[in-house]
C-alpha cells in the first residue's frame, strides 16, 4: 500500500492525474516531484505502463506496483511526467542535478507530451539563474571535452559523490556540472555543447516541455502553464 502525504509535491502530484489515461503508456521522471508523481499514480490505480528515467525510478515504480516497460517495449510514450531543476517564461528547462539528464531527454524526446512538475522555486526569468548546467561527458573524452567547454566560457567541475568519488551516471558516464550565468541563447549553447566530440548530452532541454504545473503556495493556487506555439 502506498501512503502519500499532502504537502504541495504531493498535491502537485494528485493534480497531475487528470492528464493520465488508462491503458496509456507514461514516462517516470527522476527527482522529489517526480517520485511524488510515481507513488500518485500507483495510489491512483490507473492501470498503465511506465518507462523510467533512471535506475531510481525504475526501482520506486517496481515497489509501487506499476508495470515497467522499456522504450524497446512500446512504440510511444503518451505522456512523460517529470520534473525540472530550472524553468524559464518560454518553458525552456535545465534539468540533470540528480544526474539522469540524458535518459529523461531520451524519454521526454519520444514522448507525444511532456508534462513538468515544479516547485515555485524553480521559475527563473532566464536559464542560468542556479548558477550550473550538467553535461554527460564519456570518460575518456572527458579531458578534451574540459578544455573545449571552457573555450567557450564554461569552466565546468567533475561531480563527485558524498564520499568524494567520482559521480557516474546510469549510463556510465562522468558529469561535469558548468559554471553559468544567464544564458541568453540556450538553443544556441546547446548546438554548441553538442559539437564537441565526447559529450552525450547536456541540462539544457530547450523547447521540448508542452506543460509546466507548479506546486501551490501558502499564498496562491497551483498554476498551469503552456507553452506558446
Amino acid at each position: 500500500m502506498v501512503t502519500v502525504t499532502e504537502g504541495p509535491l504531493e498535491k502537485l502530484a494528485a493534480y497531475a492525474m487528470r492528464f493520465v489515461k488508462p491503458g496509456q503508456t507514461i514516462g517516470l521522471g527522476t527527482g522529489r516531484a517526480a517520485s511524488a508523481f510515481i507513488r500518485a499514480l500507483a495510489g491512483s490505480r490507473i492501470p498503465v505502463r511506465g518507462v523510467p528515467t533512471s535506475l531510481a525510478s525504475h526501482e520506486l515504480a517496481r515497489e509501487c506496483g506499476i508495470e515497467v516497460v522499456t522504450l524497446g517495449d512500446v512504440k510511444r510514450v503518451d505522456v512523460d511526467f517529470d520534473g525540472a531543476d530550472e524553468v524559464d517564461p518560454r518553458l525552456n528547462l535545465i534539468k540533470g542535478y540528480g544526474g539522469a539528464l540524458v535518459r529523461e531527454k531520451v524519454v521526454a524526446a519520444a514522448s507525444r507530451k511532456v508534462v513538468i512538475l515544479v516547485g515555485p522555486e524553480k521559475l527563473v526569468p532566464k536559464l542560468g539563474a542556479h548558477r550550473r548546467l550538467p553535461v554527460e561527458v564519456v570518460r575518456f573524452a572527458e579531458p578534451y571535452v574540459a578544455r573545449e567547454l571552457a573555450k567557450i566560457g564554461l569552466k565546468g567541475r567533475n561531480r563527485a559523490n558524498g564520499d568524494g568519488s567520482e559521480f557516474l551516471s546510469d549510463n556510465g558516464n562522468l558529469i561535469i556540472d558548468c559554471a553559468v550565468s544567464r544564458i541568453e541563447n540556450p538553443a544556441r549553447l546547446e548546438r554548441e555543447i553538442l559539437s564537441i566530440p565526447g559529450v552525450v548530452g547536456t541540462g539544457l532541454f530547450v523547447g521540448m516541455a508542452d506543460m509546466v504545473l507548479v506546486a501551490p503556495t501558502q499564498d496562491g493556487p497551483l498554476r498551469v502553464l503552456k507553452r506558446k506555439p
